[in-house]
């Protein structure tokens, strides 16, 4: 059974002190195991906020990612994880989500099918016909994207 995991982050560099300010794993059914707001412990740059409209106050007493590590590693072990650009998502977290089975990227997958180089998660979203429930670039929305366009690739390969 696969997993779905999205997050949005205060950047785009996690080397370089970017970390995560939001996170939802959903199961294949699309029910949300995790979807909540992380504080970042540190301030959200602006240009990060117009991306995915999540500000100091919002993560302000929120769990921080290190609060959520066990229960994150407790549902991912063992299974099958899917991420729209796993590399980039997998960077934030300090063991890279080596709990899981396997580590899919779901964006990979549909450049290889459909244009054979990346696209972004609301053209490969658009592209399989995905109905969106939320607001792009916030974790849960992207997360039932990303398994979208997963399940749109099993069935391909049927």
């Amino acid at each position: 059974m696969a997993l779905y995991l999205d997050t949005e982050t205060t950047g785009l560099h996690a080397g370089g002190g970017d970390t995560v300010v939001e996170i939802a794993i959903v199961d294949e059914k699309g029910k949300a195991l995790i979807n909540t707001l992380v504080n970042p412990g540190r301030s959200i740059p602006w240009y990060a906020s117009k991306v995915h409209g999540i500000n100091d106050s919002m993560v302000s007493g929120m769990p921080t990612l290190d609060d959520l590590l066990p229960h994150i590693r407790k549902l991912i072990n063992g299974k099958q994880l899917v991420i729209y650009n796993a590399p980039f998502d997998i960077s934030f977290f300090p063991n890279r989500l080596k709990e899981a089975s396997s580590i899919d990227c779901a964006m990979r997958g549909f450049a290889n099918k459909v244009s054979g180089r990346a696209r972004k998660l609301d053209v490969a979203a658009a592209h399989v016909g995905h109905v969106w429930t939320g607001e792009a670039h916030r974790a849960l929305a992207d997360t039932l994207a990303c398994r979208s366009v997963w399940r749109w690739l099993e069935k391909k390969k049927s």
